[in-house]
């Protein structure tokens, strides 16, 4: 049987493209929309094909009143914790591609999802050659011993870092935390300088015209260095594969997924 989902954000840059392919295939099926400036509309039309009888919501309290299986939320830092919550409270498995959570919020998501034995999948990226380069990070860093993460994103870009270097530095503190030459509070000077230390890792987040989404990771050895960087286009399309493989995927988990590479590289 299809999938029946919800997109909350389905109008967005994203979660608009991830509607729009959910129309096309008959393994999912959408049920239900979420966009507060085009509720009351048809999504059909409003993602520019034919009317679907799909009503766009204001709020995803509207929304559940349609009974769905999955909820992808692709809408703003401020709006995602509450969805999830507000779904695993009402029986909805959720795929998560809104940048802007902090661990302590994974924490009480994944306390929700395992109290409702209902799975959750969440990714800062859910584009495949992100995941393959936060991968090879992550392989590196059991062998290199120190390291350091750039965050690069649009100017306007509201969360810093982002959600996918936030889940890198994550990731990256569970293999060990990054040494460093010298301790940050013996740093003279501007000690902001040096970057946030999130999970044993100094992430330098910037935000400049020109930039999509991209991120680095450069270790450091002596007289070597190794980068691996990940650049995303100006289009959404890189994200939907990605998204519809982890609705797939959470159907069969209990609990929270962090990453699209723990489903790529599940062995």
């Amino acid at each position: 049987m299809a999938i029946k989902v919800c997109v909350a954000g389905a109008t967005g840059w994203t979660g608009g493209l991830v509607a729009a392919r959910l129309l096309e295939l008959p393994d999912f099926q959408l049920v239900a929309a979420v966009a507060r400036q085009k509720a009351g509309l048809d999504v059909g039309e409003v993602l520019g094909k034919p009317k679907t009888g799909i009503i766009i919501t204001k709020t995803l309290k509207e929304a559940l009143e349609v009974p769905f299986d999955v909820l992808i939320d692709y809408t703003k830092p401020n709006a995602v914790k509450a969805h999830t919550l507000e779904a695993l409270d009402s029986g909805v498995r959720v795929v998560i591609g809104t940048s802007g959570l902090t661990a302590q919020d994974y924490t009480e998501i994944e306390e929700k999802a395992l109290a409702h034995n209902l799975g959750v999948i969440a990714a800062g990226n859910f584009s495949i050659t992100a995941a393959l380069a936060k991968h090879f990070a992550l392989y590196a860093a059991k062998y290199i011993p120190s390291w350091e993460v750039l965050d690069y994103a649009y100017a306007g870009k509201v969360d810093a870092p982002s959600g996918t270097t936030r889940e890198l530095a994550e990731e990256l503190g569970k293999v060990a935390p990054s040494q460093l030459g010298l301790p940050i509070e013996e740093t003279q000077g501007a000690k902001e300088a040096r970057g946030a230390t999130i999970g044993g890792t100094q992430v330098h987040s910037i935000r400049l015209p020109g930039f999509v989404i991209a991120f680095e990771t450069i270790f450091g050895l002596p007289d070597e260095r190794l980068t691996i960087r990940h650049d995303a286009g100006a289009g959404a399309e890189p994200y939907v594969s990605g998204t519809l493989l982890a609705v797939q995927k959470v159907m069969e988990l209990k609990g929270l997924v962090r990453g699209l590479d723990r489903l790529l590289f599940a062995s």
